[in-house]
């Protein structure tokens, strides 16, 4: 009976033991998703800024602006556009009569 006593015991001990265990590794892993949710909270306000800050550098106005000021660039005008001779479209010759197709929808 003495036996029995002490295997009860030890095995009593070594669920205790694993029981502690067990608690401290679920606080560790409740520490790191509290950390990790931190992280992306600030990974989310930080993707929402840069958003805001993209399509403010994006404007149609700002870009205008920078051109005209820092580039000094200015719109086409049409007394200053100069047009290359030579590369103009060729006619596309109209159709002849012996090309279209019939009534019946077959050539002759």
């Amino acid at each position: 009976m003495n036996r029995l006593n002490m295997f009860l015991l030890t095995a009593l001990v070594l669920c205790a033991l694993s029981l502690v265990n067990a608690q401290h590794q679920a606080r560790q892993l409740f520490v790191a998703l509290d950390r990790a949710q931190a992280e992306e909270k600030q990974l989310n306000t930080d993707w929402s800024r840069l958003q805001y800050e993209q399509s403010a550098l994006g404007k149609s106005a700002r870009i205008a602006d920078i051109a005209s000021k820092q580039l000094k660039m200015s719109p086409a005008q049409a007394g200053r556009t100069q047009y290359l001779q030579g590369f103009a479209d060729v006619p596309v010759a109209p159709a002849t009569p012996a090309s279209a197709p019939t009534a019946s929808g077959v050539q002759p």
